[in-house]
């Protein structure tokens, strides 16, 4: 019985203690961090792709293909933390007409690219070695997790700062914050390619180019304070 009415009593302080906070005057804000980096390494993924008639010579064409691109990487200077399998794929494709149809093999990999000077030999090789499909290069910052509490800090003092805008005319100060939600995410944007099929022959191939630009990261976050 005793603990049923410590618990009661418990229940109830914390209830009244929640009622006190909503009763205080209080101003409710939104804060907004942002800031530029420029990208340090990329994240790049392609494929290869091969068809035919025979199911197992699709197969054998396609993992040579590939022990050459992997072989090539490795000779590039990649580690072998840098370089996954990402998708495997044998079937068949119907041609249209009844009852006939090809085989098509596809292997894509991702590599991540320390330094993002090499981009265009590093694609140029992998062409080379029989890769027909660039699908996306991702562009991202070693010290992302680092630069994410910086923009945090950002969004939390906007925060405080427009609740201080608004209070300053009606002669009130900002009190201790009761309450802090994180509103939106940390965004990094990402330069995609279309998917494609580029030829083989070196020639053919125009140089590749692109912009690295800056990573844009953003944070938001909701505070209510207390008004004094």
């Amino acid at each position: 019985m005793r603990k049923i009415i410590a618990l009661w009593l418990l229940s109830f302080g914390l209830f009244a203690q929640a009622q006190d906070i909503k009763s205080l005057p209080q101003i409710t804000v939104s804060g907004e961090g942002k800031m530029k980096v420029v990208p340090d390494y990329a994240v790049i993924s392609f494929g290869v792709e091969t068809q035919g008639k025979e199911a197992a010579e699709v197969k054998k064409i396609n993992d040579a293909t590939v022990d050459g691109v992997l072989r090539f990487l490795k000779k590039f200077g990649l580690a072998a933390h840098d370089m996954q399998t990402t998708r495997v794929h044998l079937g068949r494709i119907y041609t249209g007409e009844k009852n006939k149809f090809n085989y098509q093999a596809i292997q894509n990999l991702q590599v991540t690219l320390r330094d993002i000077k090499q981009y265009d030999a590093l694609v140029m090789g992998l062409v080379d070695q029989g890769i027909n499909a660039l699908s996306g290069v991702e562009f991202k910052a070693t010290k992302l997790e680092e630069y994410k509490t910086q923009v945090r800090k950002l969004a939390t003092q906007d925060a405080l700062k427009r609740a201080q805008d608004y209070t300053a005319p009606l002669q009130q100060k900002v009190g201790k914050a009761h309450q802090i939600s994180e509103t939106g995410s940390v965004f990094f944007p990402t330069v995609q390619r279309a998917e494609g099929f580029f030829a083989k022959e070196a020639d053919a191939l125009p140089q590749e180019t692109f912009a690295i630009g800056e990573i844009e990261i953003t944070a938001q976050v909701t505070i209510s304070f207390v008004l004094e």
